[in-house]
């Protein structure tokens, strides 16, 4: 079985991450297969602790084309947390200017979709110049490597 992994690639630009956490994604079929086939976004999806549990909100998953019936693509999906977990994540949302977004969803070796969430922090104009300029500067290396 080929290992399906969607990054969120925004993530690392928009934000600092300050921690990771591993969670199940509560799913119907055709998501699931719509996920297989690739159909899904996570740019612009993050994650909300409400009334002690955990919901990957405005994450686009296209509908399933062969499905009798469909299901919405931009729904409100649960994640799967231990107690204690969600207790860490809602005292770390609670601080000001702290998030949780989601920064990639693969099926582990079960089978099963996981969302690996993490906790991060809105990062300023400036500090995405220097993300940008990092990057360059470790492509032009990688460029000056392959050369010679």
């Amino acid at each position: 079985m080929t290992q399906k992994e969607f990054k969120n690639r925004r993530a690392s630009y928009e934000y600092h991450i300050l921690e990771k956490a591993e969670a199940g994604i509560v799913l119907t079929g055709s998501e699931v297969k719509s996920i297989r086939e690739g159909k899904l976004n996570l740019s612009d999806s993050y994650a909300r602790v409400d009334g002690g549990e955990v919901f990957l909100v405005n994450c686009h998953i296209s509908e399933y084309k062969n499905a009798s019936f469909g299901h919405e693509p931009l729904r409100k999906r649960k994640l799967l947390l231990h107690r204690r977990e969600i207790r860490k994540l809602e005292k770390a949302t609670a601080e000001k200017g702290l998030t949780l977004v989601p920064l990639r969803l693969f099926f582990n070796d079960r089978g099963y979709a996981k969302v690996e969430i993490g906790v991060a922090r809105g990062k300023q104009r400036h500090d995405k110049r220097q993300s940008m300029k990092e990057r360059e500067s470790e492509r032009e290396i990688r460029g000056e490597m392959s050369k010679g």
